[in-house]
Order: structure tokens, then C-alpha cells, then sequence
């Protein structure tokens, strides 16, 4: 582990910019648990169970891409993340005390903007990896395939509650 003094200042950024994805990837895995758990029972249920597990795992790998880097997770960041996830929640829907379709669909679109975000990160440290011997290049492809998987499935269910939640089916 290299030491403040020895630090670059791309080493500083990078860890600026890996803590504030880890940041939106604890908001994200709360958001991808929390609308599983509602759709449990419906037909993308089981889309939104797989998608939710994946997200938690790819927030498992970027700690783990961070303590290969020497990047420490802060804690501080972290927290931001959940309690901006908590903080959402509290968003009026045009219902009191209940969901609408709208935060179906309103959810729906931050997880897949939060996806999205994953990826450019993703594609982020590809674009280093080469020079950088502590990044695995196909584990980052592999990293970006997946999300983008991840995308594509969160697109197709957002479009159908879309559709049910605006009026047309």
C-alpha cells in the first residue's frame, strides 16, 4: 500500500471518484432491494431479485477493486449513500401513505440511471487498466457486459410500468 506521501495526485482522484460510486452503489443496492421486495409477487419479480443480487455484487467488487488499489472506503461517503436512498423515499408520489405506479416507475428510472452510472464508472477504470497492473481488464469488461445486461433488463420492465402507470395498458 503506497502511502499519502507517495501518492499521486491521480491516486487522490481516483479515490475520490471510487468513493463517491461506492456512494451511489449503497443507495443503489438499497433501491434494487427495496423494489424487489415489492415486486416479489408480480411478473418482474424475478427479473428485479436477479438484477437487485447482481447490483450487490458489483458493489462488493468495487470495494474489493478498492482495496486492490489501496483505496480506503469512507465511511462518511457511504452513509451519504444509504441516507440519500432513506431520504428518497420520503418523495410524495400523488398518493398519501401508499405507492402509486408512478413511484414504481419513478424507481425504476433511478435504478436504471444508477446502472448506467455503474457502467461509465466501469468503463472509467477500463480506460486505465492497461496501465495499471492492479486492475483486472476482463473483469472489467466482464463488470460492463453485465451492467449493460443489467440496463437493458430495467429498461423493458420501466417501459411496461410505464405504460400501466401513465394510462396505456
Amino acid at each position: 500500500m503506497t502511502t499519502s506521501a507517495s501518492r499521486s495526485p491521480g491516486d487522490k482522484f481516483l479515490s475520490i471518484y471510487l468513493n463517491d460510486h461506492l456512494a451511489g452503489a449503497t443507495a443503489g443496492v438499497e433501491l434494487a432491494r427495496g423494489l424487489a421486495v415489492v415486486a416479489s409477487r408480480s411478473p418482474a419479480g424475478p427479473v428485479l431479485t436477479g438484477v437487485s443480487a447482481e447490483i450487490g455484487q458489483d458493489r462488493a467488487t468495487l470495494l474489493d477493486i478498492m482495496a486492490a488499489l489501496g483505496i480506503r472506503p469512507r465511511m462518511y461517503k457511504r452513509c451519504a449513500g444509504w441516507v440519500a436512498e432513506r431520504v428518497r423515499r420520503l418523495k410524495l408520489n400523488g398518493t398519501l401513505g401508499s405507492r402509486s405506479g408512478l413511484t414504481s416507475l419513478i424507481e425504476l428510472e433511478m435504478l436504471q440511471l444508477g446502472v448506467e452510472g455503474k457502467t461509465a464508472g466501469w468503463r472509467a477504470l477500463r480506460s486505465i487498466a492497461d496501465h495499471e497492473p492492479r486492475l483486472d481488464p476482463g473483469q472489467l469488461n466482464e463488470l460492463i457486459a453485465r451492467a449493460r445486461h443489467q440496463a437493458e433488463q430495467l429498461e423493458d420492465l420501466r417501459i411496461r410500468t410505464a405504460r400501466r402507470a401513465l394510462g396505456a395498458g
